[in-house]
């Protein structure tokens, strides 16, 4: 049975399984701030409603200038959009009847829109005897036939953020080839801006950065994402977008999630102690685990990944499971880091299960 691509959809997942979902469900399989929206937007929301009345901004401002200002980029080199998703979309119809090397297993959504463009796929798959990092070399050849390169920086599912050193030669191997690079840097925030490649993009022109405001900031229901890349880059982008694919409430709170500094710090503070905690749980417990840099992680038990998945589905814990990810194909599973509440009554249950299978 085909399950759903993505998470964060549980009624969804028990629908297809064709088993009643349990009154009360954690969502594990999706991956947002668990701290919901900055307190500042849902402050300000009751305010929006004056703007439902105006047509957007058609360059998504404010918060054009505000991600162009928070990078220290000039705005010219930034493209707002309706979430990655749209992004990503965009990104693909460059690469029409192109060659796109995608390092697997890796999100689902570059192969997806690349395929609907008419795009050939090249695959490598990262081995998980190596904990899924980067085969930097077997990349480094392939840079010589394709034109562009999919790079999730830290990746989805694994949380595995590739040595800077090494992404470095990669980007400039590929410049060197002629060949471009899409880096998604969507879970970035969780590490530290210091590790966006967005610093050094001036350099490198053949470099095009796509960030979400969804996981961090826990506004997945309006939408928005931007690109930054060289400006005639973003052009080429933006002739392809809709007109106003950046909706008013959308522009005006990601502006206002940018300048919220104190909350960003405490997201990353809480992703790496509730990561760090659950990493040591699982492998206590005779798991492999990824080495996650990320507000998640993923993990196995030995051969019994799906009696675990289902075993914890009829719990109301709903994980993320792993059949769509190439590499992964459904034996290993991954965990969104949600309150502390949440993690203990998932590390209770867990700790039930361990202990029968271990007996």
């Amino acid at each position: 049975m085909q399950l759903p691509e993505h998470g964060a959809n549980p009624k969804k997942l028990y629908e297809r399984l064709g088993i009643d979902a349990p009154e009360k469900l954690f969502d594990f399989s999706e991956n947002c701030n668990p701290a919901g929206p900055p307190k500042e937007v849902q402050t300000v929301w009751p305010s929006l409603l004056s703007r439902l009345k105006h047509y957007p901004d058609p360059a998504g401002e404010p918060f054009l200038s505000a991600a162009a200002k928070f990078h220290g980029v000039p705005v010219e080199r930034v493209l707002a959009g309706n979430g990655a998703a749209e992004l990503l979309s965009l990104i693909a119809e460059r690469y029409r009847g192109k060659r796109a090397l995608i390092v697997h297993p890796t999100f689902s959504e570059y192969e997806a829109t690349l395929t609907a463009k008419g795009a050939e796929v090249v695959r490598i798959i990262a081995s998980e005897t190596d904990g899924f990092k980067l085969p930097t070399e077997q990349i480094l050849e392939a840079l010589h036939h394709v034109n562009v390169l999919y790079l999730c920086t830290p990746n989805n599912p694994t949380g595995v953020l590739p040595p800077r050193d090494e992404l470095d030669l990669i980007i400039r191997t590929a410049g060197e080839t002629g060949c471009e690079i899409v880096l998604d840097e969507a879970f970035i925030d969780f590490v530290d801006e210091s590790a966006s490649f967005i610093s050094d993009i001036e350099c490198y022109k053949h470099v095009i950065i796509v960030r979400s405001m969804t996981k961090m900031y826990a506004i997945p229901g309006i939408r928005l994402g931007y690109v930054i890349a060289h400006p005639i880059v973003i052009e080429s982008l933006k002739a392809a977008a809709p007109h106003w694919n950046v909706n008013g409430f959308a522009a005006f709170i990601g502006k206002i999630c940018l300048e919220q500094i104190d909350y960003r710090e405490r997201a990353i503070r809480h992703a790496t102690k509730a990561r760090e905690e659950m990493s040591f749980f699982l492998k206590s417990n005779g798991c492999v685990v990824t080495d996650s840099t990320a507000n998640f992680l993923s993990f196995k038990f030995g051969g019994q990944t799906k009696e675990l998945y289902e075993h914890l589905l009829e719990k109301g814990m709903v994980l993320r499971h792993s059949e769509n990810f190439i590499g992964m194909d459904g034996n290993w599973l991954r965990i969104g880091m949600k309150g502390e509440n949440e993690l203990h009554l998932l590390k209770e249950e867990l700790s039930n299960w361990f202990a029968v299978q271990n007996r």
